[in-house]
């Protein structure tokens, strides 16, 4: 062959790759470790199922980092076609009208059949708006739930608490028994005010508690609040509760054995599987107060959703919806929620693992799905929506750890909480 030949012959064989190569999408996601793997190993399915388009997820770090990068990104125009949100940052992206893609919007361009009846109405009631559309699509969502030390409660002849007033006998009989603390929680916001208001059918903050407007304060220094803090308390300082620190940061203490329980999310039980191999662990709805609420209401959601952004080609957004479609599927979901214990956001995807006995032979795993489901969601129990809702969970953090440090009396604490929340919250309204 002649050079010109030969030149003519890679110039061929180039614009050949050039026109059957995959649109790219960018996946921007918080998912470390084990749930980052799973992560990639969707989109890799994804990738070997058509040869359109090609999904390549990018871990940003945390949720916050993550969110955060996008809007960073999204100012320098180069944001990435779909970011993973927790769900504290709702509010902060549906302000930011102009820079999502609404996931119903993009699905109906896409030609795409999308029926939102599919989805669990605890899971999509969170990312709608006023008029019921999905904004966003549901990935990672969990509930907390209360994990426990088969072994040192069996030692200490009790059983896990239904109720707070349980805990108190449970608590005293397990530090009897040997155990070095009865209980330690994760996510202190999420878990002990947050899901605490669900529970027990009351506000956390006004305006329904943000998804009636932005003109919101925080209701957190309400009596049952002050009731349920106060006990926290006089329990850290017996020793029957320990801090261990913010978000999961407490996970270890239950691992290592020295705490018999742990409250946190139900997405954590993958991590409690692989990292408790010297005892049984179960898992059993959180306690409420029988004396504030006999029967509880469901509890919330937590966790995270896709969000898609703006100025991309259509040609790519209609690659977006072709791995939304693949990614609701009931084998990729019922995979997802039985591999990390985030629950199943469509009913096919629960039907399945059931049929295939997961619930049967995996004890537990159905209970964080039986609590979200075990009561009709009223306006107290359907979610928190806030803006700045991130600066407001750390100012909570802060509160509390002075309270479990003896620097700060309940009341104190519940009060400094409540008028440094609706300061971030007058920011927010003002400029949205």
């Amino acid at each position: 062959m002649t050079l010109k030949g030969l030149s003519l012959a890679v110039t061929g064989l180039l614009l050949s790759t050039q026109v059957h190569a995959a649109t790219q999408i960018q996946w921007w996601h918080a998912m470390g470790g084990e749930l980052g793997g799973k992560v990639n190993e969707i989109a890799d399915k994804f990738n070997q199922s058509q040869s359109d388009y090609e999904v390549k997820p990018v871990y940003k770090g945390s949720y916050g980092e993550t969110m955060t990068g996008a809007i960073a990104a999204f100012r320098a125009k180069q944001q990435p076609h779909i970011v993973q949100v927790f769900e504290v940052g709702t509010a902060t992206m549906m302000a930011a009208d102009r820079a999502v893609y609404p996931v119903y919007q993009l699905m109906a361009d896409a030609d795409k059949a999308f029926d939102q009846g599919k989805y669990l109405s605890a899971v999509t009631g969170y990312y709608t708006d006023n008029a019921g559309n999905m904004l966003s699509m549901p990935f990672n969502s969990s509930t907390p739930v209360l994990y426990y030390n088969q072994d040192l409660l069996a030692r200490a002849g009790v059983k896990p608490p239904a109720t707070w007033e349980e805990m108190d006998t449970v608590g005293r009989k397990l530090l009897e028994s040997g155990a070095k603390c009865a209980f330690t929680t994760s996510w202190q916001s999420w878990v002990q005010l947050e899901n605490f208001a669900a529970l027990h059918d009351i506000p956390f903050a006004s305006e329904n508690n943000g998804f009636a407007g932005t003109e919101v304060e925080l209701l957190v220094d309400r009596p049952e609040y002050l009731k349920h803090i106060r006990q926290l308390a006089e329990w850290s300082q017996s020793g029957l509760f320990k801090y261990g620190g913010r978000q999961s940061d407490s996970l270890p203490l239950f691992y290592s054995g020295e705490c018999a329980m742990f409250l946190g999310s139900s997405a954590s039980y993958a991590g409690v599987k692989n990292n408790t191999p010297d005892f049984e662990f179960g898992v059993s709805k959180l306690p409420h107060w029988q004396e504030i609420k006999g029967n509880p209401q469901n509890s919330i959601i937590g966790g995270a959703t896709l969000w898609v952004l703006q100025g991309h080609k259509m040609e790519e957004y209609r690659g977006v919806a072709e791995f939304f479609e693949f990614l609701a599927s009931p084998e990729i979901q019922a995979d997802w929620h039985q591999f990390t214990g985030y629950l199943p956001i469509t009913h096919a995807a629960f039907d399945l693992t059931k049929a295939q006995g997961f619930y049967e032979q995996n004890p537990g795993t159905e209970v964080a799905i039986e609590q979200m489901t075990q009561a009709e969601p009223t306006v107290n129990s359907k979610g928190v929506r806030l803006g700045n809702f991130v600066q407001i969970r750390d100012i909570v953090d802060e509160e509390l750890e002075k309270v479990w440090a003896g620097r700060a009396q309940p009341e104190a604490a519940l009060n400094t909480i409540v008028e440094r929340a609706n300061g971030q919250l007058n920011r927010f309204a003002r400029t949205n």
